[in-house]
């Protein structure tokens, strides 16, 4: 058993308390890792808050990671103590019939245990205080080490920063994933990317990649204009700067709508704005943010009969054990950015100062 340090939310809406907490080895195909380093996400808040249907508290959250392996149980093959991973909260056991088909990256080994804040097994392996402490999402990456299943950790390039390829974990992967496998833009094309934070950005970054001709953000914060543009936007507009809805004004701009839209926020409303700034008879709208519990989308079913398509994507579609170490790789090689979404780094005790400033815009 490891003593560290971990960041435990006892309960929804209140800060993170850094405790002590005793982290259990490994049992058959679990791995358990040293984490190095963690990003903060927009899922974990809307964790805690309370509103996820499946918060289990006392838990430790964090799904944005990455490590090193400490040690292996029973019948892990894959990866050996000493290897760089970062664990994966959509895991590939390649044996499902979701792993089996190309059409999805959404694996289901491990999914009914993993909702519950459970290991495979239905146990836990954190402890603090005499409580058994939840999981999250597979991973629980606000603890100095935690353990996965064997199914989600993906080995990567030793040489590679683990300060920055935690966000490879979640927020760019998704966000660069939606346009690349979801929305499959083509060169040429006009998109709008609603919500300019990280997996904005990324969204952002992908239709650049894929050869869009026009990129236009959309974002009431206007202090995250400059980065957009930065990382390919070639226009900024914000709803409160029109008296009609932002669609129409879209519609205006782009001579009848956009080609692809992104909803990178989880807000229905928006939702419903992405999809009807698009082009009648081959607009494409991704849903990439995640909507609170109990909320539902609505149109008029007008808008998908004259030709819009309304999609959705998890983890950017990425078959996450093959995917991880090559985008790993794409970034070694200056292929993406990855540096560029790092704006602060905190020490870990610093946790509830981390989440104050992703609540602010910052």
């Amino acid at each position: 058993v490891i003593k560290c340090k971990a960041a435990v939310a006892w309960e929804a809406g209140q800060p993170f308390s850094i405790e002590e907490v005793e982290v259990a080895p490994p049992k058959a195909h679990e791995v358990r890792i040293k984490i190095v380093a963690t990003g903060v996400c927009h899922t974990d808040a809307y964790t805690l808050s309370g509103a996820d249907p499946e918060g289990c508290f006392p838990v430790i959250l964090g799904h944005e990671g990455a490590g090193i392996v400490e040690s292996v149980g029973e019948g892990v093959t894959r990866v050996k103590p000493g290897d760089t991973v970062i664990p994966l909260y959509i895991p590939q056991c390649g044996e499902c019939k979701f792993c089996k088909n190309p059409k999805t990256n959404l694996c289901q080994k491990i999914r009914v245990s993993q909702g519950k804040g459970l290991m495979p097994d239905g146990t836990r392996r954190f402890t603090c205080k005499g409580k058994e402490i939840y999981h999250f999402m597979g991973t629980s990456t606000f603890s100095e080490y935690t353990v996965v299943a064997d199914i989600s950790v993906a080995k990567i390039d030793p040489a590679a920063p683990l300060d920055k390829v935690c966000l490879l974990g979640c927020g760019i992967s998704t966000g660069y994933g939606a346009v690349l496998n979801t929305a499959k833009v083509e060169p040429g094309s006009t998109c709008a990317v609603f919500g300019l934070g990280a997996v904005g950005l990324a969204v952002v970054m992908g239709c650049k990649a894929a050869g869009a001709s026009r990129i236009i953000g959309v974002d009431i914060n206007k202090d995250k204009y400059a980065k957009a543009m930065e990382f390919g936007a070639d226009e900024c507009i914000s709803p409160q700067d029109f008296k009609k809805p932002i669609q129409e004004v879209l519609i205006e701009m782009t001579d009848g709508g956009v080609d692809y839209s992104f909803e990178c926020i989880g807000n229905v409303g928006v939702m419903r704005a992405a999809l009807e700034a698009c082009h009648k008879g081959w607009g494409v709208s991704v849903i990439v943010g995640v909507a609170a519990s109990g909320q539902e989308i609505s149109t008029r079913p007008f808008q998908l009969v004259t030709g819009r398509t309304w999609k959705g994507t998890a983890f950017g579609g990425w078959k996450s054990l093959d995917s991880v170490p090559k985008l790993v790789n794409d970034y070694m090689s200056k292929k993406i950015k990855v540096d560029e979404f790092v704006t602060h780094t905190l020490p870990f005790d610093k946790i509830n100062e981390a989440f104050e400033l992703m609540h602010t815009g910052k």
